[in-house]
């Protein structure tokens, strides 16, 4: 894939998105996204912020084109994802979600699927190794994992297709306390150690500050603001923010 080496990581230019919704007995259309824009630089990690229902989880969906956008555009590395074969897309592109998406058999099954579908060959004690899992459990059947174990294992599974840019869709909310610690010093070790570009969605301040680079907070769907890390949690620039921050933000405002 041809791409311009000083192009950001990931780019939104106007991006929205309308989605039908059923109002009663009616069908009526709305806009879950609008007008976002931001763009990420390769290496840096995003946490993506806000009230329940802002968009963020289908922002997520439209990078990895789950979903596309009904206006503006998406570029990875400068490149229009509209434009890119979703297979290779989702290759470079790797998600994992809120609770864990198992495959059928074991442990190695489920690492070694993505390069298996491309025809390649794949070592799974590899991965399991990024993700510090003992390499004993790839004869498992993955459903025999504790939840917090499936976890870092779709993340091996992602890291199996060498993505450059890793989209986490609250990693962490359906796990006990301990495991989520881990999850998240596992996602400094990797953004350290492969260099990947991170975008996670989070309704725990204390996960974002642990790992973020930058912060976008969404509400209503709308991008209220975007920066480094270290200055939203110092003093957002906005109103809107610094409720949100402090738990103050009424359901009148989101």
């Amino acid at each position: 894939m041809d791409r311009a080496n000083d192009a950001p990581a990931i780019e939104l230019e106007q991006v929205g998105k309308v989605k039908p919704v059923l109002l009663g007995d009616s069908v009526k259309e709305l806009e879950v996204i609008k007008d976002v824009s931001f763009c990420l630089g390769k290496g840096e990690v995003l946490a993506l912020i806000g009230p329940s229902g802002s968009g963020k989880s289908t922002l997520l969906r439209m990078i990895n084109r789950m979903e596309d956008p009904t206006s503006g555009s998406i570029l990875l590395c400068g490149l229009d994802i509209a434009e890119l074969n979703v297979r290779e897309l989702r290759r470079i592109v790797g998600m994992v979600s809120q609770t864990p998406a198992l495959l059928p058999g074991t442990v190695a099954d489920n690492i070694a699927y993505g390069p298996k579908l491309r025809g390649q060959r794949c070592d799974p004690g590899r991965y399991l190794g990024l993700v510090n899992l003992e390499t004993d459990l790839l004869s498992r059947p993955a459903s025999a994992l504790s939840i917090g174990q499936q976890q870092r294992m779709c993340i091996a599974r992602a890291l199996a297709n060498e993505p450059e840019i890793l989209l986490l869709d609250e990693p962490t909310s359906a796990l006990d306390q301990t495991a989520a610690h881990k999850i998240v010093t596992l996602l400094n070790q990797l953004n350290r150690e492969l260099g990947l570009t991170v975008i996670m969605v989070t309704h725990l301040m204390e996960h974002a500050q642990a790992v973020a680079t930058r912060v976008a907070l969404l509400v209503r769907g709308q991008l209220i603001e975007e920066g480094p890390a270290a200055e939203f949690f110092a003093e957002p620039s906005t109103t809107i923010g610094r409720k949100y921050l402090q738990g103050e933000l009424t359901d009148d405002e989101h």
